[in-house]
This record gives C-alpha cells, structure tokens and sequence, in this order.
C-alpha cells in the first residue's frame, strides 16, 4: 500500500473551512491503495473555533502527527500571524526527522495556509518524495487590485507581494494539482507554463453522510447560536459574507423588496438570517450584509451574525431553517465549497452565482433548487420563482436527482484525489 503524507496546519477539532477535504477523505484513502498519515500544528497554536464533535468523524487509525509554532502573541507584532509562517520552521524540522525514518510516496498540501506549501520543494530536493498541492482558494490573486482599499483584506500590501513570490517559488516544481476550479487552474498554467506538463484535476469537496448522522445523534449537545422563531419563515445563510458576494445579496433583497411592497400580507413573515459571515474574531467582525439590507428598507427582515459558528452548530440551524439561501461572489472562478450540506438537507434551496461557478451547475444538474445566475437578465424572475414558492404548500417540490449528487460523495472526491496521486507516481515530471 501506498503511503502519503498530507500537510494540514488545521485540523479537527479546530472549525477551519480548509481541513474538510481532508477530514472527509481520511475514512476512504485505505480502500482506493493509499494509506495516509497527516501533519498538523498543535491546536493550542491556532486561534480559530474549536468543534469537539469533528473529532468523531475520523478514522481511529490514521496517524496524526503534530508539529509547533511560534506565539502568535510576539509574531503578530512582526505582522505574521498566520499559521502558516509561524508554524514554517517547525514543520520543516519535524518532517525531515520523519522522512528519514519513514518512507512516503507522496507529500500532499491540501490547505489555505499556502505559504507551507514552499517546504515541499524543499522535501522533493532532499528525500527525492513528490508533491501535490491542493488549490482551495487562489494562492497569488488579482482581484483585489482594482478594489478600494475600505474592500481589501487586512495587510493586503504584505500579502500580495509576499503570495506572488512564494507561489512561483512552489510552482516550479510540484508535480500535481488539484483544484476547487477549473478556473484556478487555468490561471496557473497560464503564469507558469511548465505546468501544463503536470497532472492537475479539478476535484470539489464532497459530501459526508456520517456529519449528518452525527449531528442527529447529538444535537442535544449542540449549541443554538441563533433561535429561529416558529412564527417566522426563516431563510438562512451560513457562511463567510464580504464586499464581493454583494452583487448576489443586493439581488436577492432588491427582489423580495418588491415582492413586500406588493404583497406585505404574504411575505411579512420571511426572516433572513446570514451567520458566520466573518473570519474576524468573535465580536470585531464587520458586517457586510445587513448594510445592504438597510439599502433595501429591510433591516427588520434580515439579520447578519458576524461570529463564526461551529460546522454542527451550522448544520444544526440548517436543519431548522425553512429554506435555505447561498449568495456567490462576484469572482467568476469561485466556487462554494460549504453547498453539500445544503443539498443533503432536502430544504427549498436558492443559490445565486456567476453561471461559471461550479456551485450553480451543481444545483442545476442535480435538480436540488433555484439556482440563479447574477449575471441572466431572468435572475429575478428565479427570485421571485423562490420566494413565491415559500408560500404555496406543496409548491416546492424537485425531484433532486440523488444519483447525479453520489459523484460528489466524499467517497468518489477521495477516488480522484487517488487517481491523480497515481497519476503522479506513473509520469516522469521530477523537475
């Protein structure tokens, strides 16, 4: 059997977004020839929310090693708090003791946390042990450079410059990618022509049924962060917000504006609720939703939780809502890799996103809601098609094609993710 070694600065129990690909696949890696042991920083070094639960979803017999990291308390006043650089220096001493004790046929980075990823050059010089890194989100981007600054991230200046250099440093020399977007691969190809020589594939997160099973099992320990009141048609969101998915926000509201206006009767009762919308730390987020409610004259119909939430606390709340709402960013090459949870929950669905995300066409093919393009002139009729619905009992029947969402399982996701690492041992792309 194959061995891999994954890098994941984040890991259960820490709520981070970028370790589910990897939470997810472990169960199913052993099955398809691979066995896998992964490389986390300690979680008394990260800052994020922790969920104990996600403990129990892993395998009992995957090997988890756990490197340090310097205190964000002093590095922060250098300007480097994330856990990428401060955990760097540890993960390169920890790593090169372990492969010159173990054999590894691979090194797989599959974070957000890039800036580790230039260790795998490093390990590929040394111990002759390819690599591949997993694109969840643009490495070096330009979307932010034609944005004012009031839309620009936290030490943006920094982090661009900084990005574009480590990227090419990683860049020339991994031997596969897999990505959340096509369009995140094709960007790559086109800065760094080499890679059109290496195997990449695009691979989305997929869905795991035993987050279901766990969250019924034990919703009596799960927290309810926000109570949704019975009396109320709650529409929710749970996710990040930001400046760029408010192209899709100032739709949805636009359109239930003036469905309230010509029949206040029907939707008085509809509540939208938008948790977790930002990755600041608990009560210093900014609210990036509700602004545009207060455009719209609908503050006493939306409310925005900046806080972060646990994952089974979201799938909690997705479970009580009575319909559910995903807004997309206005980047044509994102994608939304929360969208499972939603499907499996069976609920009335709108998603509104550019038509090139592969979020829209997931809703789309498999039959499972209204997914509206931002961009269509017959957006807001999707829209009111949507909030219509809601009213008519009965009236929000699909016939989600079940068959059609099993290859986004986490299960038939792990199978790729193993066909590319094959991919990687076979060809001769060593350079």
């Amino acid at each position: 059997m194959k061995k891999v070694l994954i890098i994941s600065p984040y890991f259960p129990p820490t709520n981070a977004a970028d370790m589910q690909r990897v939470r997810m696949s472990l169960p199913f890696f052993k099955e398809f020839g691979w066995e896998a042991e992964v490389a986390t920083v300690d979680t008394r070094h990260s800052y994020l929310g922790k969920d104990e639960l996600l403990l129990q979803s892993l395998p009992g017999d995957v090997k988890i090693h756990t490197v340090g990291a310097f205190s964000k308390k002093w590095t922060q006043k250098a300007g480097l708090g994330s856990i990428a650089l401060r955990s760097l220096l540890f993960y390169k001493k920890y790593v090169d003791n372990l492969l010159e004790k173990k054999n590894f046929d691979l090194i797989y980075f599959s974070t957000t946390q890039f800036p580790v990823c230039i260790l795998g050059r490093y390990w590929k010089r040394r111990f002759d042990v390819p690599y591949v890194i997993d694109i969840q989100d643009p490495w070096h981007s330009e979307y932010y450079q034609d944005k004012p600054g009031s839309e620009r991230p936290p030490k943006y200046w920094f982090a661009y410059r900084l990005n574009k250099y480590l990227e090419r440093l990683a860049m020339k020399h991994v031997d596969g990618l897999i990505s959340v977007s096509d369009a995140y691969l094709d960007t790559l190809k086109e800065r760094y022509p080499r890679l059109s020589n290496v195997p990449m594939e695009t691979i989305t997160f997929g869905y795991f049924r035993k987050d279901l099973q766990l969250a019924e099992e034990k919703v009596d320990e799960i927290g309810d962060i926000v109570a949704l009141d019975p009396s109320e048609v709650n529409l929710v969101y749970v996710g990040r917000g930001g400046f760029d998915m408010q192209p899709a926000v100032r739709l949805m509201f636009s359109t239930f504006r003036n469905m309230l206006d010509q029949y206040p009767q029907k939707f008085v009762r509809f509540k939208f609720y938008f948790i977790g919308t930002s990755y600041a730390p608990a009560g210093q987020g900014v609210e990036t939703i509700a602004p545009v409610a207060d455009e719209f004259g609908l503050s006493s119909h939306v409310e925005e939780h900046t806080d972060r939430i646990s994952y089974y606390e979201t799938l909690k709340i997705l479970r009580r809502a009575d319909a559910l709402v995903i807004p997309g960013s206005n980047d044509p090459s994102y994608t939304a890799s929360k969208i499972y949870p939603y499907l499996l929950m069976d609920k009335p669905l709108l998603a509104v996103f550019k038509q090139s995300s592969s979020a829209y066409h997931i809703v789309k093919s498999t039959n499972s809601g209204y997914a509206a393009d931002v961009d269509s002139e017959n957006a807001i009729e999707v829209i009111s098609s949507f909030y219509q619905s809601l009213n008519l009992q009965g009236a929000m029947e699909f016939d989600k094609d079940w068959l059609k969402l099993e290859k986004y399982s986490a299960k038939n996701m792990t199978l790729k993710q193993c066909e590319l690492f094959e991919r990687v041992l076979q060809g001769n792309y060593r350079n």
